[in-house]
């Protein structure tokens, strides 16, 4: 039993597509709410479109979640399995007198549709069927006369106070009789939303504006089935960068894409949120806990929330950078074994050096692959120079020979590495000696045992490959250079 006071929530993806952007801040909308309000959150899967729902859109839909974090504690119910409950539902709308049987043919409905065009006018159903005997309209179901099953549509207009827009009001004749069971025996979306949500006591309705039109059809049915309004809360459309819809060229694709591009669930739960509402403060990076604790409906804005690929590849960074270098570790452990940088054996046996390399090169990361390539460096092997650093820092081949021959010496003096003052310090004085600025030999270093121009500092940098590695790249890179490329 549903207590008076519990909050119920539902997200009910149809699985025609990937669980895209808008679609997993819907979801995400709903179960904030009802884990802020100690409610439920029911998953509905909307699969009565049948030739383009499939299988693997549904595996990806829970998938999507899954990696999300938004787990559900209703379901996943299947909205194709309700199809009799469905047309029960529309059986006592007509016993009822809210519903009729039209017999309209699909040339009559034409021609009224071309009449209202000539008009210049929005097309309504005329509602010619209301008129027809209710015994007379029996008689010709039963005789197996083609025919839809139109829910009819009172006088005045119907209104709800939308918790995202107010007040919000539809003229009913502007509605129209609609059809909530095809002649083919199938039910609606409106009659089989409703009545899922009126048998799944669903108190509040969290959604895309897209459904906005939808919502009158629905509490006239809500009410015609003697049902209680749910509260409704029309969340604004994303929008690209260019304020146009978002569409795959900005990022509308599946949630699971974003995974693969090395991206948090924290971190995108994170952005997600922040799409259409605010903490009502200045905060922008939020844990899954505060966010939780901060929601409430009433903070969702009113405008259309813009995708910034760039603000979530920051949140990105600022949560890798919040995460520890063991919790980091674990993470980042399938990237570098997928991208051959190393076996699972090698760096579970290296595991503590390992912990502490996330630690070092996680500030200047924001995704998972970002951390494989600031990484990868620091395994044993070859490094690719980028061509921007040799442009920048070898341009002068002759001053990078002086300042890697410095190097070489400084390293073969060298005890170990590590104490990193005496090391700056030592390199520092050894430089002065032979002429040659500081700064261009751990350039130069720089360059020669990461292949990058940046990098966490030079002398945490080689601390962490090893004397061995880094002896070996300066001598690769003299040798480079002495060959003139």
């Amino acid at each position: 039993m549903t207590r008076p006071d519990e909050i119920r929530v539902r997200f009910a993806p149809s699985p025609t597509g990937f669980l895209h952007v808008g679609g997993a801040r819907t979801a995400l909308f709903n179960w904030l709410w009802a884990r802020h309000s100690g409610g439920t959150f029911v998953l509905r899967i909307e699969d009565t479109d049948v030739e383009r729902s499939t299988e693997e859109m549904i595996a990806e839909i829970l998938d999507g979640l899954g990696w999300l974090g938004l787990d559900w504690d209703e379901g996943p119910h299947y909205q194709s399995e309700r199809a009799e409950r469905h047309r029960e539902a529309v059986e006592s709308l007509v016993e009822a007198g809210r519903a009729y049987p039209c017999f309209c043919t699909v040339q009559e409905l034409e021609a009224e549709r071309e009449a209202a065009i000539a008009r210049k006018a929005a097309y309504v159903y005329s509602g010619r069927c209301r008129s027809i005997d209710p015994e007379e309209a029996a008689r010709r179901r039963e005789a197996g006369e083609s025919h839809t099953i139109r829910f009819e549509v009172p006088a005045g207009d119907t209104a709800w106070e939308d918790v995202v827009h107010g007040r919000t009001a539809f003229e009913n004749d502007r509605i129209g009789d609609f059809i909530v069971l095809r002649s083919d025996g199938a039910p609606v979306y409106n009659l089989a939303v409703t009545v899922d949500d009126m048998d799944m006591r669903i108190t509040h309705v969290i959604r895309g504006d897209d459904h906005i039109s939808n919502t009158p059809r629905q509490i006239l049915l809500y009410r015609a089935l003697g049902a209680p309004v749910p509260t409704f809360a029309h969340v604004p459309l994303i929008l690209g960068p260019d304020k146009s819809k978002l569409s795959k060229r900005h990022g509308a694709v599946g949630v699971t894409h974003y995974r693969d591009r090395g991206y948090l669930p924290d971190a995108f739960v994170n952005f997600l949120a922040l799409l259409g509402w605010s903490p009502g403060d200045d905060r922008e990076m939020m844990t899954r806990e505060e966010l939780v604790e901060a929601f409430t409906l009433e903070r969702i804005t009113g405008k259309s929330a813009v995708f910034d690929t760039d603000k979530l590849e920051w949140l990105n960074g600022q949560h890798l950078s919040a995460m520890s270098g063991e919790a980091i570790a674990e993470r980042a452990l399938p990237w570098f074994v997928d991208e051959g940088v190393s076996s699972e054996e090698r760096i579970r046996d290296r595991w503590a050096w390992f912990v502490e390399l996330m630690e070092l090169i996680k500030a200047r990361s924001r995704t998972l692959g970002d951390l494989v390539r600031q990484g990868r460096p620091f395994f044993p092997g070859e490094v690719e120079y980028d061509p921007e650093a040799v442009e920048k820092f070898w341009k002068d081949g002759d001053q990078a020979r002086a300042a890697l021959a410095v190097a070489a010496e400084w390293v073969a003096s060298q005890p170990d590495f590590d104490e990193l003052d005496r090391m700056e310090s030592e390199l520092r004085s050894l430089a002065e000696e032979r002429g040659v600025s500081a700064g261009k030999v751990m350039q130069s270093i720089r360059v020669a045992i990461t292949g990058q121009r940046v990098s966490p500092g030079i002398f945490e940098t080689m601390a962490a490959m090893g004397r061995e590695v880094v002896e070996e790249r300066i001598e690769a890179a003299r040798e480079w250079l002495a060959e003139g490329v």
